[in-house]
C-alpha cells in the first residue's frame, strides 16, 4: 500500500501549530510523518517533553512517526545502540539511520525489544544494505528513505535516485522519499530552497513530485519535506490515485459530451502491442463503437495531445489515443484534450497494458 507522510520540527515551531498541522494531514488520509533530531540543540529532558508531547497526539491519529538520527544524536544524549528506550520512550514507531554504521550495528538494531523500525538512508548507490542483510539483520524491521535536499541543484539526479531505489525493492524493502511544498518554509536547518529528494522536483507542483515518484514503481512513501504545506496542497495529495498514472489534462472547448465521457470517465488501458507515436486505449472503442463522433477542424498531432477516433475511422472509431510523437494531420481523429505541459514527461511511465485516467 502506498502511503503519504509529513514532516514536523518541534524545535522550530510550537507544538499548537504542529499538531493542527497533523490533524489536516490525517483528514486529508496522511499516514506517516518525519520529524528530525539532527539539529535539536536543547536538552535532554526539553526535547524529551517536546516530542513526546507531539507524538503522543500523532498516535491518536494512528500515524507512524520515524525519528531522524545520526551518530552524533547517540553521543549528545548518551544512548546506546545496544538500547534504544530513548527513542521508544518518546512514543516513536522507529528511528531513521541519517548516516550509516559498521552493517553489524544496524543488523543488531532490527533486534531492539521496543520493536522499532530501522529505516536507512537511501540516497547511496552502494551496497550498504547488503552488508547489513549479510549481518543476518531482522528484514522485517527494515525500511528505507531517501534524503531530502535543502539547498538548490543538490538534490539527486535521476538515473542515480532510480539505481539507489532498486538495491532496496529488489531486497523487497518499503521505500521513501520526499517531496517539497511551495509554500513550506520551515526544515532542519536554516537553508531551505525545498526539500526534496529529486533535483527536477524543486520548481514542480506538489501533486505532480508525487504522481512523478509513484510512477517510478519504486517508492511506497511520498512525504512532504518541508512545513507547513498549504491544505490545499495536503487535500491534493490525499485526492491522488496512487496506483495508476494520472493526468491532468485542458479539454477541448468543443469536445462533444460523449467525447468528454470517453476521455474522463473510463479507466483507458494502453494497448499492449505498443506504439512509439502514441497511446492507443483501444477497450473504449468497443464500449462507444455506436456512438456518434461527428467529424471536426483537423489538427496537427502534437505531444501530449489526446484524439478520438470519428465516424470516418472505420472500426476505430472511439478509440482514444495520446500522442507521444508528433504527427501530420488525420481527419479521421478528433482532438478533445491536451495533456497539461507540467505533466507530460508522465507519458513515459504508461507503459503496455498499464491503466491511466485523464482528469480535468
Amino acid at each position: 500500500m502506498k502511503r503519504l507522510g509529513i514532516s514536523i520540527y518541534p524545535e522550530h515551531s510550537t507544538p499548537e501549530k504542529d499538531k493542527q498541522y497533523i490533524k489536516q494531514a490525517h483528514r486529508h488520509g496522511f499516514e506517516r510523518i518525519f520529524t528530525c533530531l539532527l539539529s535539536v540543540s536543547k536538552p535532554y529532558e526539553t526535547v524529551m517533553e517536546e516530542y513526546k508531547d507531539v507524538i503522543s497526539y500523532a498516535k491518536t491519529l494512528d500515524m507512524e512517526v520515524i525519528l531522524d538520527v545520526a551518530p552524533a544524536v547517540f553521543d549528545k544524549f548518551d544512548i546506546s545502540y545496544d538500547d534504544l528506550g530513548f527513542f521508544a520512550e518518546m512514543g516513536a514507531d522507529g528511528v531513521r539511520l541519517d548516516l550509516g554504521f559498521d552493517g553489524l550495528k544496524e543488523a543488531k538494531m532490527t533486534f531492539n525489544p521496543y520493536g522499532l523500525k530501522i529505516e536507512l538512508n537511501m540516497s547511496n548507490d552502494v551496497e550498504y544494505l547488503l552488508n547489513i542483510l549479510t549481518h543476518q539483520a531482522n528484514k522485517n524491521q527494515l525500511i528505507g528513505c531517501h534524503n531530502f535536499y535543502p539547498q538548490k541543484f543538490t538534490g539527486l539526479p535521476y538515473e542515480f535516485f532510480i539505481s539507489c531505489c532498486k538495491r532496496f525493492k529488489e531486497q523487497g524493502i518499503r521505500t521513501a522519499a520526499f517531496v517539497t511544498s511551495q509554500m513550506g518554509e520551515i526544515g532542519p536547518w536554516d537553508i531551505n530552497d525545498g526539500l526534496c529528494t529529486l533535483e527536477q522536483h524543486r520548481e514542480l507542483s506538489i501533486d505532480v513530485q508525487a504522481k512523478h515518484l509513484w510512477a517510478t514503481g519504486l517508492i511506497d512513501d511520498v512525504i512532504i519535506g518541508n512545513a507547513y504545506a498549504s491544505e490545499a496542497e495536503l487535500k491534493m495529495l490525499g485526492a491522488l490515485q496512487r496506483d495508476m498514472v494520472e493526468l491532468k489534462v485542458e479539454l477541448q472547448s468543443n469536445a462533444s459530451p460523449i467525447e468528454q465521457q470517453v476521455a474522463l470517465e473510463e479507466i483507458h488501458i494502453r494497448r499492449g502491442d505498443i506504439s512509439e507515436y502514441m497511446v492507443r486505449s483501444v477497450e473504449v472503442r468497443k464500449k462507444y463503437g455506436k456512438e456518434d463522433f461527428a467529424a471536426r477542424e483537423t489538427v496537427p498531432q502534437q505531444n501530449g495531445d489526446v484524439f478520438i477516433g470519428n465516424d470516418s475511422f472505420g472500426k476505430y472509431k472511439g478509440e482514444l489515443q495520446v500522442i507521444l510523437r508528433d504527427m501530420p494531420m488525420d481527419e479521421r481523429k478528433n482532438l478533445v484534450a491536451q495533456v497539461v505541459e507540467e505533466e507530460r514527461f508522465l507519458l513515459d511511465y504508461i507503459k503496455p497494458w498499464s491503466s491511466f485516467r485523464l482528469i480535468i
